[in-house]
């Protein structure tokens, strides 16, 4: 996308500009681009260095074991269902509306998988297509609402948080339903098999570390590529190579403190999944570009010729099929639909997004952004569970770290009009 650098790569590349041979060239030359970078695009770069920053510090706090392998898979494992939830909600909130009733959706999903596969023998595969359907059902039910008829989502989803709720209680009569097959519960506990021989580190992982490094560098390559053809500013050749050093070397340790333990998660493969194919909707299809102009402006976007409508039932429908997901991952990852489940999913999720980089006011976030609020607030519920920090004082933490991310979106705002 254009607008991700600061200066124009003929710059870089003319006398003293990059290869810090000049006078002025060098560290002192790199840092001070490195810092201008930072500033220009600091919604893009503050919550990933935001997240390097806790992990930092609670790894020097915990004496090195939140990094541990064990801990970094527990991590994803736990918040998978936040994630997944989190990429929904992005997506609304880019839209310009906001969704209360995922957690409630979540369960409602949850139990419906439990009540066809523990009561009725269903397969477990029909089951989980069946509740996802489902979740699309109750996308579009809310979606109806909100696009044709008008009413705030707030009012919608919230009125659907009650609804969904009290049809789970009905649903499973106020009982847990379980236990699952083992194949359902893959999708929230398994792992990738191993293959190959004995190396002490999972291989299936390692390949895939490969493969998504390779995957990754060329696509900034080719990004790089267009953005000059087109006379667009690009990052300067040292920060460049800095940039995919730093992507070369995240990947690695992370493939590394996954590959020797178990490997990758069946949950992060979901993820990974969701990413690509959400991402690339949000960034290149027409209709993300459609939900990025409604939440940007929505007046100008139906003026433009938008179909305001059917791009909102589209986004609810799609944050039901989510949150549905999620509810199957969470009921699967405790083995039972329960009707408590699902419960305050749907203030992690809009925490996430807006930590993530989202905004009040729509038409601002991506999905990778989404991803990265959640896993901000992963790290930190794990890394204060780890040294011992109590959930009164959990939650007032959390609240000062949303807070400060939507305080920090105002700032950012009103440094981008002056």
């Amino acid at each position: 996308m254009s607008g991700t650098g600061t200066t124009l790569d003929k710059a870089a590349s003319a006398p003293g500009g990059g290869s810090g041979s000049g006078p002025s060239g060098g560290p002192a030359r790199l840092a001070s681009e490195l810092l201008r970078s930072m500033r220009t695009n600091m919604r893009q770069y503050g919550m990933l260095i935001a997240l390097g920053l806790l992990v930092i510090v609670f790894q020097i706090w915990t004496g090195g074991d939140l990094l541990m392998p064990g801990n970094v898979t527990n991590i994803i494992l736990q918040n998978g269902y936040i994630l997944i939830l989190a990429i929904g909600m992005m997506i609304v909130i880019i839209n310009g509306h906001i969704d209360l009733s995922v957690g409630s959706v979540a369960a409602f999903s949850g139990a419906a998988s439990a009540v066809l596969i523990v009561n009725h023998g269903v397969p477990w595969p029909v089951a989980l297509t069946l509740s996802l359907l489902i979740g699309a059902a109750a996308g579009a039910w809310q979606g109806f609402w909100v696009a044709y008829i008008g009413i705030p989502s707030f009012i919608v989803t919230l009125a659907g948080m009650l609804l969904f709720r009290g049809a789970t209680q009905l649903l499973l009569d106020g009982q847990s339903r379980g236990p699952f097959p083992r194949g359902f519960q893959q999708m929230s506990q398994g792992y990738l098999p191993e293959v190959g021989p004995y190396t002490n580190y999972h291989n299936l992982t390692l390949l895939l570390g490969l493969l998504v490094v390779s995957v990754v560098l060329f696509q900034e390559w080719r990004k790089r590529q267009q953005q000059r053809e087109y006379e667009l500013e690009v990052l300067p050749r040292n920060l460049f190579v800095l940039k995919c050093l730093a992507i070369v070397a995240a990947t690695a340790a992370f493939t590394l403190t996954l590959a020797s333990y178990r490997g990758v998660p069946v949950v992060l493969l979901i993820l990974s999944g969701l990413l690509i194919v959400l991402g690339y909707v949000m960034r290149n299809a027409v209709l993300g570009r459609h939900v990025y102009a409604l939440g940007g402006n929505r007046a100008a976007a139906q003026l433009s010729g938008v179909k305001d409508k059917r791009v909102t039932m589209a986004v609810f429908i799609n944050m039901g099929v989510l949150a549905a997901l999620a509810g199957c991952v969470f009921a699967g990852r405790l083995n039972a639909g329960t009707p408590g489940a699902g419960q305050l999913f749907e203030l992690e999720a809009i925490a996430a997004a807006f930590i993530g980089g989202a905004s009040m006011s729509g038409g601002v976030g991506t999905v990778l952004g989404a991803v990265i609020g959640g896993l901000v607030l992963g790290v930190l519920n794990n890394g204060m569970q780890l040294v011992g920090i109590g959930p009164d004082w959990q939650q007032i933490i959390k609240g000062l770290v949303l807070l400060a991310a939507v305080g920090f979106d105002v700032w950012n705002k009103r440094r981008a009009r002056t």
